[in-house]
C-alpha cells in the first residue's frame, strides 16, 4: 500500500513541477516582441535564395565588432542557406558610434563592392561619446540615403543595444534618446530594426535573468551575446516567412533633416597647408605604451605637440570635422571656418589616460554649399589631466 502512496506522492510531484515549468515558459517574454518587420528584407533574400549569392556587412562598434552575435549571425546565415556564396564585411570598430559611421561609410564598406544586407548599430556608443540627438538623427538618416543611394536594393537592419544607462532610463519610463533616434529613422525609411536594449531591460524586471550575474556588461557576457543572436535570429525568420518577390527599389522619401549627412566622406591629411611644427608621421605607432583601436594605428596621423603649431584646410561641403587619436597627452585646438571668430574644442577624453581613442571632432555640420577654409591651431593651455598638447589628426572629414 505505501508503494503505491509514494508512487502517487511522486506523480503528483512531477504534474506539479511540469505545471511550474509551464508557468515560467509562459512568463518568458518572446523575442518578436522587441522587433518591428516594416519593408523586410525581400531584395537580400532574394540574392540568398534564387541568385545563390550575397554580401553581408556590419557596421557597429565594439558589440559588433568583438566575438559574438556577429559571429553566430554568420554562421546561421551560411547553415541555413548552403548553398549560397556569402561574402561578410566587417566594418565595426570599438569605440565608434553614428557620427563616424556616416563619415567612414564609404571607405570602410561602401567602395568594397555591391552589399545586400547591412546590420547598423550606434545606440551604446552614441550615448558613451555624448554625441547630441540632432546629430544622431542627421548621421543616422545620412548613413541610410548614402547607402540606398550607392545601391537602392540595399536591405537594412537597425539595432538599439543595451547599456547601464539605458535601463536607468526605461526604469524612469523613459525612452532613451539614442533607441528613439534609431527607431525614428528605421520607420521613416521603413527598415527593420530591434531593440534590445529595451528587452534586455524587460527580461530583467521579468526575473528572467539579472544584468550583473548575467548580462555583467554593455559588451555582454556569452549569455547576452547568446540572447542578441536568438533576437536576430527570430528576426530572420520572420523576415523569411513573408513572400519572396523579385527585388524592387523604393523610392527615397525626403528628406528629415536637410543637414544630414548623405554624403560624408574623408578628405585626406595631406590636403593641409601647415607650418614646420606639424609632421607627417606615415605610420604612426604609441610611443607610451597605451592602447588603440584598429584603423587608428600603423596609418599615416598629421601631428604636432606644441602650442602655436597652426594649419589650414580647403574643402568643398556643408560639413568638416576631424578623425583624431586622444591619448593621455592630447591637448586642446582652436579653430575657425572662413575667417570666423576662434573657437575651442579639448581633445582630451574619459578614456585618453588609458588609450589611443578614435575621436571624431565635428567643427560644424550647417554650412552652405561651396569652398571653405578652415584654420586650426594648438591651444597654450590643456586639460588637467592631460600629459601635453598633441593632435594626431587621422583624417579631415566632410560632407559634400
Amino acid at each position: 500500500m505505501n508503494k503505491y502512496i509514494f508512487a502517487l506522492a511522486f506523480a503528483v510531484c512531477l504534474l506539479t513541477r511540469a505545471k511550474a515549468q509551464l508557468v515560467v515558459k509562459a512568463h518568458v517574454l518572446p523575442y518578436d516582441d522587441y522587433y518591428k518587420i516594416r519593408g523586410g528584407a525581400n531584395n537580400f533574400l532574394y540574392a540568398a535564395v534564387k541568385q545563390k549569392k550575397a554580401t553581408v556587412a556590419f557596421l557597429g562598434g565594439s558589440i559588433t565588432f568583438n566575438p559574438g552575435w556577429r559571429d553566430m549571425i554568420t554562421t546561421y546565415l551560411k547553415e541555413r542557406f548552403p548553398d549560397t556564396k556569402f561574402r561578410f564585411i566587417t566594418a565595426a570598430i570599438p569605440s565608434l558610434g553614428s557620427l563616424p559611421h556616416a563619415f567612414r561609410l564609404k571607405h570602410d564598406l561602401l567602395d568594397s563592392g555591391r552589399i545586400d544586407l547591412m546590420f547598423m548599430e550606434a545606440a551604446v556608443n552614441d550615448r558613451v561619446n555624448g554625441t547630441d540627438s540632432l546629430t544622431q538623427v542627421r548621421d543616422l538618416e545620412g548613413i541610410v540615403r548614402h547607402a540606398k543611394r550607392v545601391n537602392p536594393l540595399l536591405d537594412i537592419i537597425m539595432m538599439s543595444f543595451a547599456d547601464p544607462d539605458k535601463n536607468s532610463d526605461y526604469a524612469k519610463d523613459k525612452t532613451p534618446a539614442e533607441v528613439a533616434n534609431h527607431e525614428l529613422v528605421a520607420r521613416y525609411y521603413d527598415l527593420p530594426s530591434v531593440n534590445m536594449a529595451k528587452e534586455v531591460y524587460d527580461k530583467i524586471s521579468n526575473n528572467e535573468f539579472s544584468w550583473e550575474k548575467d548580462f555583467k556588461d554593455l559588451h555582454p557576457s556569452p549569455f547576452g551575446q547568446e540572447l542578441y543572436f536568438e533576437t536576430i535570429k527570430s528576426l530572420m525568420e520572420k523576415l523569411e516567412r513573408q513572400q519572396l518577390v523579385p527585388p524592387n527599389a523604393k523610392k527615397l522619401p525626403g528628406m528629415l533633416d536637410k543637414w544630414s549627412f548623405t554624403n560624408g566622406d574623408y578628405q585626406g591629411i595631406i590636403t593641409a597647408n601647415h607650418d614646420s611644427q606639424w609632421v607627417l608621421n606615415s605610420k604612426w605607432v604609441p610611443a607610451d605604451g597605451l592602447g588603440t583601436r584598429p584603423g587608428f594605428v600603423n596609418v599615416p596621423m598629421l601631428i604636432a605637440d606644441k602650442s602655436g603649431a597652426e594649419l589650414t584646410l580647403s574643402f568643398k561641403g556643408k560639413a568638416i570635422g576631424m578623425g583624431i587619436v586622444s591619448g593621455g597627452d592630447a591637448g586642446v585646438v582652436l579653430y575657425s571656418i572662413d575667417n570666423g571668430p576662434f573657437k575651442e574644442i579639448d581633445l582630451f577624453t574619459a578614456w585618453s589616460g588609458s588609450l589611443h581613442l578614435p575621436w571624431y571632432v565635428l567643427f560644424n555640420g550647417k554650412l552652405n554649399k561651396g569652398i571653405h577654409r578652415l584654420r586650426l591651431k594648438i591651444a597654450d593651455q590643456h586639460h588637467l589631466n592631460s600629459k601635453g598638447n598633441a593632435c594626431r589628426i587621422v583624417c579631415f572629414f566632410r560632407n559634400e
